[in-house]
């Protein structure tokens, strides 16, 4: 067996790993190479150890002044090398060990530390390094950095779950906090109003989306401000942009003879998600939320809760007289609308009479008529949960009190009590 082992840049099997701590050294010049000491069946073997041409080679000896003799060749080998290569004047001798001393303590090596200091310099131009760093521990004083968008939607998610929202709230908070995350792993301290806008361009959404999306963002990032991830004497990145404009159309809704003739085509079952959206204005998420115990026939309303509403604020839907009419005979305990896909059946319903089924048709129709029967935009906007500025633009002298009085004149057929009767269990 041959007394040297050489590998250039392999790993070396585990009995031939030498153990931490050189035996002894051996140094010539600026240059020192150690000797480790290590037994190997059952046999003491030395190997020397350094770097070369780029390569760390390794070297095994049985005898120890084998070892020392060839450690000194190739310290002397690498020596001359450094000798060659060696154009320094005394000033940048200096200078260079000067610098390897300030950088000790740090443990950094002297061409990262310069990589990075000339890229701080490109980046902040003419501004002082120091200047800079300073402003930045003034902003960012008890902020916690490093931490991450999707960690940011996760507790936020939670504080959400802690505060009772609705399911649907959470469903929908949820699918947007993936876009974002997918969108910004990184950390929240690092994202950029000019990254925010870019991305919300390039989504391709309609204007009404882009700026739901940009709302959900804003609260991530106020949420992360209250956390101290985010600087509090600064605004959000997100809050230096703003909504787009949504074009204005208008909402498309029955007539009154349309709907007429989906209440008496439509089974018994669908009745009291068509007629309390339709006469009562409710959103479909809101009508899935309540139990027939909302629906207060002597006092003549329905009480939407805050957690079951959108708006998150309590609100009291009057309930019209032929709505009272359509719904008395179906009251019964539990949810009105047993399951929420019961929705595409009214769809289909709509689309086989040749009416269609436009979005929000029955919520856009309610509002409508209901401003032109009263004339007063501000009820009409409790009532349907929403501004009275959005009233006003939407659905003002949309229609007129004459259509409206039609609407709401909408009765059942004569004998409906009777009709479904064995619908109701007692």
């Amino acid at each position: 067996m041959s007394d040297k082992y050489l590998t250039n840049g392999k790993k070396t099997t585990k009995q031939n790993q030498a153990p931490k701590g050189p035996h002894t050294t051996v140094r010539h010049g600026s240059v020192t190479i150690p000797i480790y000491s290590g037994t190997t069946g059952g046999k003491t073997r030395y190997t020397i150890a350094f770097y070369h041409d780029g390569w760390r080679r390794r070297r095994m000896f049985t005898d120890l002044e084998k070892a020392k003799k060839e450690a000194k060749l190739a310290a002397e080998k690498i020596q001359r090398g450094l000798a060659a290569n060696n154009d320094l004047s005394t000033r940048d001798r200096e200078q260079f060990h000067a610098v390897r001393k300030l950088l000790g303590p740090l443990d950094t090596p002297m061409v990262a530390a310069i990589e990075e200091y000339i890229r701080a310099r490109e980046i902040l131009g003419d501004i002082p390094l120091v200047t800079a760093v300073q402003e930045f521990m003034r902003q960012n004083d008890g902020v916690t950095l490093g931490v991450t968008v999707p960690q940011v939607c996760e507790e936020m998610l939670e504080a959400k779950r802690q505060d009772n929202v609705s399911r649907v709230h959470l469903i929908q908070l949820k699918g947007q906090f993936k876009l974002i995350s997918e969108r910004f792993p990184g950390p929240i301290l690092h994202v950029k109003s000019q990254q925010i806008d870019e991305w919300l361009r390039g989504t391709g959404y309609a204007a009404s989306s882009r700026n739901n999306l940009l709302q959900c963002i804003k609260g991530l990032f106020n949420f992360a401000r209250q956390r101290n991830y985010l600087p509090k004497s600064e605004i959000t990145e997100a809050s230096r942009l703003s909504k787009v404009k949504v074009p204005a159309k208008d909402n498309e809704i029955y007539t009154p003879d349309q709907f007429e003739k989906l209440l008496r085509a439509a089974p018994a079952d669908l009745i009291p998600m068509l007629a309390i959206r339709g006469f009562a204005g409710i959103r479909g998420a809101e009508l899935d939320r309540l139990d027939w115990d909302a629906v207060n026939l002597e006092r003549r309303h329905i009480e939407l809760r805050a957690t079951q509403a959108k708006t998150a604020a309590r609100r009291l839907i009057p309930i019209s007289d032929n709505l009272a009419a359509w719904i008395e005979p179906l009251m019964n305990s539990g949810p009105i609308i047993p399951a929420s896909w019961r929705r595409r059946e009214a769809s289909k319903l709509a689309k086989e009479l040749g009416i269609g089924w436009p979005r929000n048709v029955l919520r856009h129709s309610f509002i409508s008529y209901r401003v032109a029967l009263s004339g007063d935009v501000p009820r009409t906007a409790l009532e349907s949960g929403n501004s009275p500025d959005v009233i006003f633009r939407h659905y003002r002298e949309v229609v007129d009190e004459e259509a409206a009085k039609v609407w709401f004149g909408i009765m059942p057929p004569d004998d409906w009590a009777e009709r479904v009767s064995g619908m109701v269990t007692p």
